[in-house]
C-alpha cells in the first residue's frame, strides 16, 4: 500500500466511520444540544456519493471496515441500500460492515438489516434504570423499546457490543448493573470514559469517571480483575467467573497513537481525529465533478495532515457536534 495514505505519526487508516444522517430520535446531552438544528436533506450527501468515497478508501487508501452511524442511523432510507451496494460490490464485498445505533427502531429492522449484509452493531446504552435512561436521552419510557431491539439483534444473529459513556454525577452508579446485566446475555461491554467534545458546555474533568474509578467500583463487587490487553481503543478485563469487558479510557490513557480511523459526516466533511477543531469538505468537491484521481489526492492531503491526537488541554471547541460528526 502506498504512503500517500500514511500521516506524520506512521498511522494508516483502516476503519472508516460514515455518518447517514444527523438527525435522532434521542437527545443525549454529551452528543448534542437540547434543541439541535438538522441540516437540510440538499446538504447531506448522496447514496451515491458516499459510496464513491468508500470505494476509494477501500481502493487507495486499504480501508477494511467500515460502520455507518449518524445522528441514528435507523432514521436514514439509505441504511440497507447503502449496506446492499458495499456487500454485493466486488471492490468493498469484503469489508467488515458495522453500525452504531441507539436500537430503540432496531426491532423492526434486525432482519433486514442481517439480510442485506451487515455483520455487527455497537448500541449506545447509557443506564438500566429507567428515570436514569431517561435523564440521560432526555426522552421517555424508550428504555424497553431498547432492551427488546437489542434482543431482536441476538435472535437474527448479528453479533452485538453494548457502549455505555460514564459521567460522574449521572451515572456511575451504573457500571456494575451495566456490567452484571451484559454478562447474564454473554454481551461484550465496553465502558467509555466521557470525552471532552462539547466545546465546554458540559464536560468539565471532574466529570470524567476513569478507567481506574470504574475498576475499583468492580473489584468492590466482584474481586479480582484480570487484565488481558488491547484491542483497538478498549483495555480488556476479564473477571474470575469469565466474564469480559472493556473500558475506552479515551482522557485517562489516550490511544492516538494508535489510532487508524477516520469519519466522514453526513454533509460531507471528513474528520481523520475525533478531536480535529474542523473537517475537509469534500461535498463541493463531488458535486463539481471531480475526477476519482484528484479526489484522492485532497483525501490523502487530509489523511496526512491527521493530528497528532488528544492533546489533554480540555474541551474541543468546534461548531459541529457528535450528531452531526457520526458517533
Amino acid at each position: 500500500m502506498s504512503r500517500a495514505f500514511e500521516d506524520t505519526q506512521g498511522r494508516r487508516p483502516r476503519k472508516l466511520r460514515v455518518s447517514l444522517t444527523d438527525r435522532c430520535n434521542f437527545r443525549c446531552g454529551y452528543c448534542m444540544p437540547e434543541q439541535p438544528q438538522w441540516a437540510p436533506a440538499r446538504h447531506l450527501l448522496t447514496l451515491s456519493e458516499r459510496l464513491r468515497l468508500v470505494r476509494l478508501f477501500v481502493q487507495r487508501a486499504g480501508v477494511r471496515a467500515v460502520r455507518l452511524t449518524g445522528g441514528e442511523p435507523l432514521l436514514s432510507p439509505d441504511l440497507e441500500p447503502m449496506l446492499r451496494e458495499l456487500r454485493d460490490d466486488s471492490e468493498t464485498g469484503g469489508l467488515r460492515l458495522s453500525l452504531t445505533t441507539n436500537a430503540q427502531l432496531l426491532r423492526r429492522r434486525a432482519s433486514a438489516l442481517k439480510a442485506a449484509g451487515l455483520d455487527d452493531l455497537n448500541v449506545s446504552l447509557d443506564a438500566l434504570e429507567p428515570a436514569q435512561f431517561d435523564t440521560m436521552t432526555r426522552t421517555r419510557g424508550r428504555l424497553p423499546a431498547v432492551l427488546d431491539g437489542i434482543e431482536a439483534a441476538r435472535e437474527v444473529g448479528l453479533a452485538v457490543k453494548i457502549n455505555a459513556v460514564i459521567i460522574r454525577g449521572q451515572n456511575e452508579d451504573q457500571v456494575v448493573p451495566l456490567l452484571d446485566w451484559a454478562s447474564r446475555r454473554q454481551l461484550v461491554l465496553r465502558f467509555i470514559e466521557f470525552m471532552p467534545l462539547e466545546g465546554g458546555a458540559l464536560w468539565r474533568r471532574e466529570r470524567v469517571c476513569s478507567e481506574a474509578d470504574m475498576l475499583t467500583q468492580i473489584r468492590r463487587v466482584h474481586g479480582r480483575v484480570h487484565a488481558l490487553g488491547a484491542e483497538g481503543p478498549a483495555s480488556y478485563y476479564q473477571l474470575d467467573d469469565g466474564t469480559r469487558f472493556g473500558v475506552i479510557p479515551t482522557v485517562t490513557r489516550p490511544f492516538c497513537g494508535q489510532c487508524d480511523r477516520m469519519r466522514l459526516t453526513a454533509t460531507g466533511e471528513l474528520y481523520t481525529c475525533l478531536f480535529s477543531a474542523q473537517g475537509t469538505p469534500l461535498q463541493p468537491l463531488l458535486r463539481d465533478g471531480i475526477s476519482d484521481d484528484a479526489l484522492v489526492a485532497h483525501l490523502s492531503a487530509a489523511v496526512r495532515a491527521k493530528p497528532p491526537g488528544y492533546a489533554r488541554t480540555g474541551a474541543v471547541e468546534r461548531p459541529i457536534t457528535m450528531h452531526g460528526l457520526g458517533g
